[in-house]
């Protein structure tokens, strides 16, 4: 019994299953200036086992307009986060999500009603 040790793994890595604070707080500040535009309504979050989305309604009652995904796991380096029109299109993806949301003009992002 004196030769039993404990052996901790430091070196796991728990992936991360949602956005961070910081993905996070990029996503409800552009949020914040789009309701207050009148253009957004409603938001919900919807995860899998491939990544996790922001959804963005024009009415609570109906389906989302625009996703802003979080790919846990990207082909590509560029592909880590993407903006998804309501039928599933890719509208635009980076590998950075403060620079996809900052480079998108919301305004000529036209929902369809």
């Amino acid at each position: 019994m004196s030769k039993i040790r404990l052996i901790i793994n430091n070196n796991y890595k728990q992936k991360e299953k949602f956005f961070i604070k910081k993905e996070l707080q990029c996503i409800l500040n552009l949020y914040a200036r789009m309701v207050s535009n009148g253009s957004w309504k409603d938001y919900s979050f919807s995860t899998d086992t491939k990544g996790v989305s922001f959804d963005v309604y024009q009415r609570a009652s109906e389906k989302p307009v625009l996703k802003i995904t979080k790919n846990f796991k990207p082909s590509y380096f560029n592909e880590k986060y993407f903006i998804k029109d309501k039928d599933g299109k890719v509208i635009k993806k980076s590998e950075n999500l403060s620079r996809l949301i900052t480079k998108t003009s919301w305004n000529k992002l036209k929902l369809i009603k």
